[in-house]
């Protein structure tokens, strides 16, 4: 019995090595069906992509008119408001431009009031004329009893019909003298006269130039590439300044040819930054795919004709709307980099949908109360004209327009001294 226990080999599964090869054998399957049921489930309805950056609105702001720069509101990295004073021009040529145009349009009520009295006048003497005419005509009518009679000369009734004709030619001439000045203003009004009106268009295009003397921002947002200086002459269009608005940033997601055909619009996306790290995530859909790839749209397109071909894979730009309450916890500069997860489970729909949408309609009412300035200042111009109206200043002009456009409390304003000797100062 001894023997044949000592001849007896052991059980291999009594070895650690083999024990530990099994166990490690046993947690690579387990974590292979682990992944297994991952990629099932989540991970081949997910495509990825690095080449993801954020965009958004660069809003430049640029002069109307050209002008001096006098004064220069704010600098780059600062947060400015929407109708804040970005820069402001040197404002006397379209101030007197201003005034002679006000000049003007009273000149021409006054004219056109004048047309309309002179009408009441030209018809009086129309009237008379008429008047004058039939007196001629039965005074030539009582003469010619009377030479029948013998009573008067031939001769004083060829006086008699001279008369009439002359009444008669002077009434002709009294209504085409009517006729000519009612060309001027039949159909009209004081305020819809052509004339009126004209001068009226020349009033408010010469306060908006001078409303356009003071630049403000369009939008809310952070001030960026600002390039210009105190006492540059600048044109029109020329860029001054950029202003960013960073909540309404999106995230252009450049994703492979290959990647594309299981994409659609309004799948939800997963993204994480370089800024924030995997630690913050951001939530968002897909809203729109780009018309063509990176390189058919840029400076220099590709020129696939030629005999060195080689083919690239290409990439095509998908915009990703960003969750503006994440995006206001964690704030995103233009130009980060971003991870993008687009969940594609949902595959239903047309890949490149052809319907409208103003989802994103940029507007700004920041240059809406100029024009309505300006159409005010018009009627104040035309009622300080009219007949009865008071002989005292209605409003102030182009100092009135001043006090309107004068910057109101808020960052210091970078502006020119009062002399050559003077430091430049910051004032309020």
């Amino acid at each position: 019995m001894t023997t044949r226990n000592e001849n007896a080999k052991p059980s291999p599964w009594k070895s650690p090595r083999v024990r530990w090869l099994v166990l490690i054998l046993g947690g690579f399957l387990i974590l292979g069906a682990a992944y297994g049921v991952y990629w099932d489930r989540d991970l081949r309805y997910t495509v990825y992509t690095d080449d993801a950056y954020v965009s958004g609105n660069v809003v430049q702001i640029t002069p109307r008119i050209s002008g001096t720069v006098i004064a220069i509101g704010a600098d780059n990295t600062q947060f400015v408001k929407a109708g804040q004073t970005l820069v402001r021009l040197d404002p006397e040529d379209a101030r007197i431009a201003l005034q002679e145009a006000e000049a003007q349009l009273a000149r021409t009520v006054r004219q056109v009031r004048n047309l309309f009295a002179t009408s009441s006048e030209l018809q009086a003497n129309v009237q008379v004329r008429r008047t004058d005419l039939a007196k001629a005509q039965s005074d030539y009518a009582r003469r010619e009893r009377l030479v029948r009679s013998g009573a008067i000369s031939q001769e004083e009734l060829q006086h008699a019909a001279d008369a009439v004709s002359a009444a008669q030619a002077a009434l002709l001439a009294a209504g085409q003298q009517l006729a000519a000045n009612r060309a001027w203003i039949d159909g009209t009004t004081l305020e819809s006269n052509p004339a009126v009106r004209d001068a009226a268009a020349a009033v408010h295009a010469a306060y908006l130039d001078y409303a356009r003397t003071v630049l403000p921002a369009p939008v809310s947002g952070f001030v960026a590439r600002r390039d210009v200086q105190l006492g540059e002459r600048v044109s029109t269009g020329t860029p001054l300044m950029a202003v960013v608005p960073l909540n309404e940033v999106w995230v252009d997601a450049n994703f492979k040819e290959s990647q594309l055909d299981s994409m659609r619009v309004g799948q939800e996306v997963t993204l994480t930054s370089d800024l924030y790290g995997n630690g913050v995530v951001f939530h968002g859909r897909v809203i729109g795919f780009g018309a063509g790839t990176g390189s058919a749209f840029s400076l220099l397109p590709a020129q696939n004709a030629t005999g060195n071909w080689i083919k690239i894979v290409q990439r095509v730009p998908v915009r990703i709307a960003l969750d503006p309450r994440e995006l206001a916890q964690h704030p995103l500069q233009i130009g980060l980099s971003m991870k993008a997860y687009v969940d594609v489970r949902d595959v239903g729909g047309q890949r490149l949908p052809e319907v409208a949408t103003n989802a994103h309609d940029y507007s700004t009412d920041v240059f809406q109360s100029v024009a309505t300035q300006a159409d005010e200042k018009v009627r104040e111009i035309i009622e300080a004209n009219e007949p009865g109206a008071a002989r005292t200043a209605r409003s102030g002009g182009p100092r009135r327009l001043a006090a309107r456009l004068r910057p109101g409390p808020g960052p210091a304003m970078l502006s020119a001294p009062a002399s050559a000797d003077a430091p430049v100062a910051l004032s309020d």
